[in-house]
């Protein structure tokens, strides 16, 4: 992607799955956002437009596949890389970690070809070479299967970006490493990879008519202070866009840094992100923790958000909305969600059917109030109110436009009901009675 916009190109970047940690690097690459493809979150249906959507003014998509080829729901595979490729008609690119491999990479690859000939691999990348002896065995290889050879990536150090518990460390947290590390990336591909023949390769494929929010815009412009900055980096792009569509003005406020909501805040979302990294600091911060659990607005909150309501997040004072308390462990939860709200909430009415994605590594005591936001078979999570709504479960926004737009509406409605001072930062409670609020 940076490769291909520094020759001149308008980049539109995409990733397959729920991931939100790549986009993160796509926009830093491409310059414009990334979005998420993923048809077990969205459906079928709504990826073409949704990729015309993010495509729009630009002359090439990237679009990152996910873990393997083939790999989606293990019981379908479903929202898979070869998934996605043959409901946008896309030619593929097989990168090849080639450690560890040399005459039997024909194998691979012909494994891979033959295994769904639908999907139509169009090349291949051979990554982590160790030497032009190592090179010339793996082209053979490729020679063996008929598959030209796109580009070949030596092993390079300046090229890696650190990793954690949930995956890499975000761009927003990088910071200028993650800069570094992008612009070396673009150079090793541009003297390593034939982006003309990629751009080649990229010609044609159908048009789809793109996705435009399907929502209609409520009156007075109500304030939605939505939670950035380091802590809170897991969003689609589509959200705010919904958020805009729907009637709202979107202020971004940083739980690290900003010590009030902005004026006339009438609703508050929380995404998803790293809070765990920053317990400390979200705590430290009680000036803000106060002005939200004083809002008395709609609150929609994902995972992180979630946490940062809880009474405590590894025993550090979070905002002590929810009555519940959260915990960092060593296990994964990791997969997706088939969902239904058994109650009407802030977002859904009850019966409202969703998919939707779980990634943490924290767990919350008790998980869910009664009722809870989510049941699934085997489980129950978050918590809902009239003017809550807190879930581990991450919904793409796109696939529940009149969630967003049923949100907005209660914040328009919140904020005719606003007292003039209903922000101010004045007297502000103690840790011992910020519960007032709890669900």
């Amino acid at each position: 992607m940076a490769a291909l916009q520094q020759a001149g190109h308008t980049v539109a970047p995409f990733k397959v799955g729920p991931d939100y940690i790549d986009p993160g690097y796509h926009t830093l690459a491409a310059g414009r956002p990334g979005r998420n493809l993923d048809p077990v979150l969205v459906g079928e249906s709504l990826v073409g437009p949704l990729f015309a959507h993010g495509s729009a003014g630009a002359d090439i998509a990237v679009v990152e596949g996910v873990m393997g080829l083939f790999d989606g729901r293990v019981d379908s595979g479903a929202g898979s890389t070869a998934h996605v490729a043959e409901l946008l008609d896309a030619p593929v690119l097989l990168v090849v970690d080639t450690r560890g491999h040399s005459t039997s990479l024909a194998a691979l690859l012909h494994g891979f070809r033959t295994w769904r000939p639908e999907v139509r691999l169009a090349g291949v990348i051979l990554n982590q070479v160790g030497s032009d002896r190592h090179e010339s065995v793996l082209r053979d290889a490729c020679d063996e299967v008929g598959l030209d050879v796109v580009g070949v990536l030596r092993r390079h150090a300046a090229v890696e970006v650190p990793s954690r518990h949930l995956g890499l460390v975000t761009a927003t947290e990088h910071g200028a490493a993650a800069r570094k590390a992008v612009d070396a990336m673009a150079t090793l591909v541009a003297d390593s990879v034939d982006l003309a023949a990629v751009v080649a390769l990229a010609q044609g494929g159908p048009a789809f008519t793109p996705w435009a929010p399907p929502v209609e815009s409520v009156a007075g412009r109500p304030v939605v202070a939505v939670a950035g900055g380091p802590a809170f980096t897991f969003g689609y792009a589509e959200h705010t866009e919904l958020l805009h569509a729907a009637g709202a003005e979107v202020a971004v406020v940083d739980p690290l840094r900003d010590h009030a909501l902005p004026d006339g805040t009438a609703g508050i979302v929380l995404p998803g992100g790293f809070p765990e990294q920053y317990a400390a600091e979200l705590s430290a911060n009680t000036a803000l923790r106060h002005a939200v659990a004083r809002a008395n607005v709609p609150i929609h909150a994902e995972c992180a958000g979630l946490l940062y309501l809880a009474r405590s997040l590894d025993g550090q004072p979070m905002c002590g909305i929810l009555a519940a308390d959260a915990t960092m462990t060593s296990r994964l939860t990791l997969g997706y969600r088939d969902v239904v709200a058994v109650a009407d909430s802030l977002l859904h009415p009850a019966g409202t059917r969703l998919t939707g994605h779980e990634f943490h590594r924290t767990v919350v005591d008790p998980a869910h109030g009664e009722p809870p936001a989510w049941r699934w078979r085997g489980g129950a999570d978050g918590f809902a109110t009239d003017l809550i709504h807190a879930s581990y479960v991450h919904i793409h926004p796109a696939a529940a436009p009149t969630a967003v737009a049923r949100f907005v509406a209660r914040c328009s409605s919140a904020a005719k009901a606003m007292p003039i001072a209903a922000h101010s930062t004045a007297c502000v409670p103690s840790d011992a009675n910020r519960n007032s609020h709890s669900v």
